[in-house]
Formats: structure tokens, sequence, C-alpha cells
């Protein structure tokens, strides 16, 4: 029998579930991303239709009264130099760059400092942050040696808590591999963060990237470990596509849970191949089409969500979830998970999803197909 390893251990592929084996499927055809089409037009963020309640952690943040302001008024005063000032300044920071939608190539990444509490980062739903398919956009490490260690237990502070909204990631690139990713094991085409809080609202994104191979790699838009107290991660009203990566063409943790709200994600891609650890002769990879999480006791909780059109080379077309220890729980409720194909292993009777915990994922209201 094949085996995985997550952080902390291995893990039979069949354990805690039945299995369904098949040979590779081809890949899927490409998919019309609602929004896709954003310069200059007026698009929806998330699932329109959808309606759980929002928990005031996952609400968007008053921006009234701005610490930062990014842009004199017009596009061309909305630099990529000013983006990576206001954010390495911290507080709430908004955009004044004229009425039009506008994109801001990014020619370096945006960092918080850990001495940060609060960063707001508000683009007002016409702002576009670019990679240009060249670098991470946002990046948060309260362990990152590179930068003043703020407390004695780097892993789990409280600050700094970095909440996204209203804004646009795309074409983020992450090319840290994980056999040498000193800091925080690569991952998070769009942003990283590890420590601290992390709340996106209202945001879409777009055709990022990470290392194409890892066993435990991923998060092509988002990578998260190490939040404070073992808060979730809260997103609310997000769309992700076009996302590809070694695992999680979108989301990606160890160790951390989610709370994904009324979200929209749409043709993800985990793209590596050999699972976890990796099949001799293979780099590893492939599982979580869209979203790929490890770890202990740790819950995903999906609500008012669409997953559609992901894909996996190994396993998990539209969810991967391992609890090694089975302390762990995933959670479906309201959503539509269908089209996600898991080209070698999933679990039954959950097309798309690989679940290892005890138990069975609890799905509510849900179509799964």
């Amino acid at each position: 029998m094949r085996l995985m390893a997550g952080f902390g251990g291995m893990v039979a592929i069949a354990a805690g579930a039945a299995l369904t084996v098949r040979a590779p499927l081809a890949a899927s055809a490409s998919i019309v991303v609602p929004g896709a089409q954003h310069q200059g037009v007026a698009v929806s963020f998330g699932n329109p239709a959808g309606r759980a309640a929002v928990p005031q952690a996952a609400a968007a943040a008053d921006t009234s009264h701005p610490d930062h302001v990014v842009g004199g008024g017009t596009a061309a005063s909305c630099t990529s130099a000013a983006v990576v000032k206001a954010v390495a300044q911290g507080g709430v920071i908004t955009f004044n760059c004229g009425p039009a939608p506008v994109t801001i190539k990014m020619n370096a990444t945006a960092k918080v400092r850990n001495t940060s509490h609060k960063i707001v980062l508000d683009g007002g739903g016409k702002v576009t942050l670019s990679g240009r398919g060249q670098r991470q956009i946002i990046y948060l490490n309260t362990c990152d040696s590179r930068q003043r260690i703020t407390t004695s237990n780097c892993y789990n502070q409280e600050w700094p808590r970095l909440v996204v909204q209203n804004i646009t990631l795309e074409n983020g690139n992450s090319q840290v591999r994980q056999s040498n990713a000193s800091f925080g094991g690569g991952g998070g085409g769009a942003l990283f963060d590890e420590g601290g809080q992390l709340t996106v609202v209202n945001s879409r994104f777009l055709n990022n990237r990470c290392y194409q191979s890892g066993p435990d790699l991923g998060g092509a838009a988002i990578r998260a470990l190490a939040q404070y107290r073992g808060h979730p991660v809260y997103l609310n009203k997000d769309t992700f596509s076009g996302g590809r990566c070694s695992n999680g063409g979108a989301l990606s943790s160890i160790g951390v849970s989610w709370v994904v709200l009324n979200s929209l994600f749409t043709n993800n891609r985990a793209i590596g191949f050999g699972a976890n650890p990796a099949s001799a002769g293979t780099a590893g990879g492939g599982s979580g089409g869209s979203i790929y999480t490890d770890g202990n006791k740790y819950s995903v909780r999906i609500e008012s969500t669409i997953i559609r059109g992901g894909h996996a080379r190994e396993g998990g077309g539209a969810i991967f979830y391992v609890s090694n220890n089975n302390t762990g729980w995933l959670t479906i409720k309201n959503s539509t998970l269908q089209g996600n194909p898991s080209a070698v292993f999933w679990t039954r009777p959950y097309p798309g999803i690989y679940f290892h915990s005890s138990g069975h994922p609890r799905v509510i209201n849900s179509k799964i197909g």
C-alpha cells in the first residue's frame, strides 16, 4: 500500500475511509471564470449567492480613517514602490488611483514588518496588484530571522494581524523550493503568512503560481502557517481561479484551521507528482486541486462556497485534508463541489475529496460530485 506522510507522521491512503483508485485523468477543459475579465468592468467577488453568516473576525475592516493612502489621484501615481512602502509602515492602507480600475505591476514583494500590529490593505474594489509572473506579492513571516524577531515564541504571537480586502492579486509567483525553504516551506504565490492572524475579504486571486513540485509545498494563492493560538484563517467572499502549484492550487497550510465563507474556486490545479512522501523517482506533490491542508488537530469549515473545475494529479481534486493524529475535522455546508477530478485517489463517496481523520467529513446540505 502506498503511504503519504503529513506534518507529523505517515498516513496510509486508505486509512479511516474507503478509497477509490483509478487511472490518471486527462486534464479537464478550461472553465470560464466569472469576473476574469476585470479591467474596466465591474465584477463580483466570491459566490454572489453565498448566504453564510459572517463573524466579526471575517468581516471587512473599517478604512474610513486610513493611515496611508497609495496614490495621488492618478493611475501613474500608484506605484509598486508606494505599495511596498505603505505595507512596511503598517496601519490602514487605501488607494487613490483615479476613477478607473488600475493594475499596479509589483517590482518587489510587499513585506509586512513584524513590529506592525494591524495592517489593512484595501483596494476599494478597483486595484489589482500583479506579481508579473515573477514574484510573490505579499509576505508576512514572524519567524523570518532576516527581520526583527519580536517575541520569545515567533510561532504563536498575536501580531501582526493582516486584513486584505477589496483587491485583486494576480500573477504572483513563489519559486521557493521545499528542499531549500529556510523561511516557511515555500508556497504562497500571491500571499505568504507565517504567524500572526490573517483575514481576506471580498478579494480575488487570479493565475497565481508556486513551485511545481514538493511533497508538502503548496498554495498558489495563499500559504498559511503558525496562526496565533490556533485561530483560523478567515476567507469571506473571495475568488480563487487559475492557480497552479505542486499542492493546493489555491490554498495550502500545515497545522492551520480555515473558515471559508461565500467564496468561489474555479480551475485550480495541483500539478506535482508522487504524493507525500514522494514516490521513488518523483519529486512529490500533486494533491489538493484547490485546497491542501495537513497537520494534527485543526479544522476546515467551508460554507456557501463553490469549488469547480479543480484537478489533482494525485488525490483530492477539490480538497485534500489529512489529520495525522485523527483529531481534526472537515465541515462542508450549503456548498457545491463538482467537476473536481482526482487522478489517482479519493475518499468514497465524495468525488474530489481526500479525507483522513476519524469518522467522515461533515457534509451538510451540499452537492458533491
